[in-house]
Parts: C-alpha cells; structure tokens; sequence
C-alpha cells in the first residue's frame, strides 16, 4: 500500500493506492483510515473504487453502511473514484446521490475530482 499526502487548500488529504484490495470489511475500512492519520496526519482518504472489495457495492450485506458510520464516528472524509456505470441497483444509485449531497463521502469519476470534492466541502 503506497500514501500519497497531499495538501490542497489548506486541507490535509491522503491519495491511498495499492496493488490489492485495501477494504475488504469494516475493520480493515478503519484500520486504513487509523493508520493513514497515524502516518499523516489525514482525515481525508481518497481511493480507487478497486481498492474496495465487492460487497461494500452490495448494500444489502450492510458493509457500506457500517463503514461509513465507522469513518462518521473516527471523524473521516472519503472520496472514492471509479467507474460506477455498471451498477444496476436503484439503492446503491439513491446511496451514491445522497452522499455526493454531503460534506462527508463522495463517489466520482476521476482521482482529481475526489480531491476537488473533498477541498469543497471541508
């Protein structure tokens, strides 16, 4: 796993990449976000949606849910970028517009819009 800190607006963000999968359930979610701040000092992530596994997408298996409650509570902004055209799910459309409605938690296209998202919104 490879941290990026980057400082944009005054704002402290972390660009996480990796050549597996880095969430692949609720306490490897807050175990990244807890040593992203310990190494950074971040409470900003942004991610590839390839770094998330599957069922986080599913949200019916409540991964998601969980996760972000979990970021909420320790205080943790994510951006995460992909393509998301794919996803047939009316819910997980609704989840994925409601939180771009937010200050907390964006789904965009590209690595630049996630930082753009998460320096507007701070």
């Amino acid at each position: 796993m490879n941290i990026e800190y980057i400082k944009d607006n005054g704002i402290d963000i972390a660009v996480v990449s990796s050549d597996r999968k880095v969430i692949t359930d609720v306490q490897s979610a807050l175990d990244l976000a807890m040593t992203v701040k310990y190494e950074t000092g971040a409470a900003n992530l942004v991610l590839d949606k390839g770094l998330i596994c599957e069922d986080f997408f599913i949200l019916s298996t409540g991964v998601a849910g969980e996760i972000l409650q979990k970021f909420i509570n320790y205080q943790v902004r994510a951006a995460i970028y992909g393509d998301y055209s794919r996803y047939t799910s009316k819910p997980l459309k609704d989840f994925i517009y409601e939180s771009n409605q937010g200050k907390n938690f964006f789904f965009v296209a590209t690595k630049e819009e996630a930082i753009q998202k998460l320096t507007q919104t701070s």
